[in-house]
């Protein structure tokens, strides 16, 4: 755009907060990503859960009403398809879920559709991402959990910088041909490109859309750490342990609804998502902030 983006921070449930930033910009649109996302914490913290999950949504849509800004592109997930009859999946699958997060994430559609259906204004764009990974290709932004990472990528990436002595690969009983978990990892940049996407059609169109976000491609844990180890030339130990609540077998997308009706395919492959979250983590070896980038 050439324009230098604002920036407000504030917590999306606190509704004076975004009453003020609603009142000082003129916003035509809103992409709603702020929520809790790892599913063994949420097995741990279900209320926290819920409250920020719900609350933050709640909150969001009473401001943006408030201020006659009714275009909404939210950040749903592949968990409200729970445990999936077959794969791939499309967006007529059944719809469940088998741990808070993802409960958070079905029921914030429901109240979406509500809202929808009580004021035909009201646009939106339901995105069910798969597994999100990788980094900008600069190397300049990328993952930087707080303590222990709750997602695969970041934990593999600090193993091979040597921040932590292992990976735990939660269960290799699953019916899958290595016996580890089976997802479809989305690059981080392709996944931000389904959201312009999203929001043209939107604009363009003058109406709502459900739709996944994935490659249509699934890949085991393992297939996943001997990716990062091509691209990162280091070895990435690892243990196996056991399940994890609430995970699944495998999960991959049908993407071909995105790609005819929003014009928006992933381009880049397992490969290329590894590399540069390698890139983004040999230049941040200790995170943001951290010791100086290895050379």
């Amino acid at each position: 755009s050439g324009e230098t983006p604002l920036f407000e921070q504030a917590d999306v449930r606190d509704m004076a907060a975004l009453k003020r930033v609603f009142a000082r910009h003129d916003i035509a649109a809103a992409v709603h990503f702020a929520a809790f996302k790892a599913v063994g914490e949420s097995m741990r913290k279900p209320l926290d859960y819920y409250a920020n999950n719900l609350g933050g949504l709640f909150t969001l849509c009473e401001a943006m009403d408030a201020h006659g800004c009714r275009n909404f592109v939210f950040s749903s997930s592949a968990t409200v398809y729970g445990k999936p009859e077959r794969v791939p999946i499309r967006e007529d699958a059944a719809l469940s879920s088998t741990n808070p997060y993802g409960a958070t994430k079905l029921m914030s559609e429901n109240i979406l559709r509500d809202l929808e259906q009580s004021d035909p204004r009201w646009k939106i764009a339901l995105l069910r991402y798969f597994n999100p990974v990788g980094a900008h290709e600069s190397g300049l932004i990328g993952e930087d959990p707080r303590g222990v990472p709750n997602n695969l990528m970041p934990y593999i990436s600090q193993v091979a910088v040597g921040q932590r002595p292992h990976l735990q690969i939660f269960g290799n009983d699953y019916a899958t041909p290595d016996g580890t978990g089976v997802r479809d990892y989305i690059h981080v940049v392709d996944l931000a490109e389904g959201h312009v996407a999203a929001l043209r059609y939107l604009i363009e169109q003058q109406r709502s859309i459900t739709a996944n976000l994935g490659t249509g491609h699934g890949y085991s844990m393992l297939q996943l750490v001997r990716a990062f180890e091509r691209a990162s030339g280091r070895t990435v130990a690892y243990e196996i342990v056991g399940r994890r609540p609430g995970d699944v077998d495998a999960s991959y997308a049908n993407p071909t609804f995105a790609r005819e009706q929003l014009g928006w395919q992933a381009a880049r492959d397992i490969d290329a998502m590894c590399a540069d979250s390698w890139r983004w983590q040999r230049q941040n070896p200790s995170g943001y902030g951290g010791a100086s980038p290895e050379h």
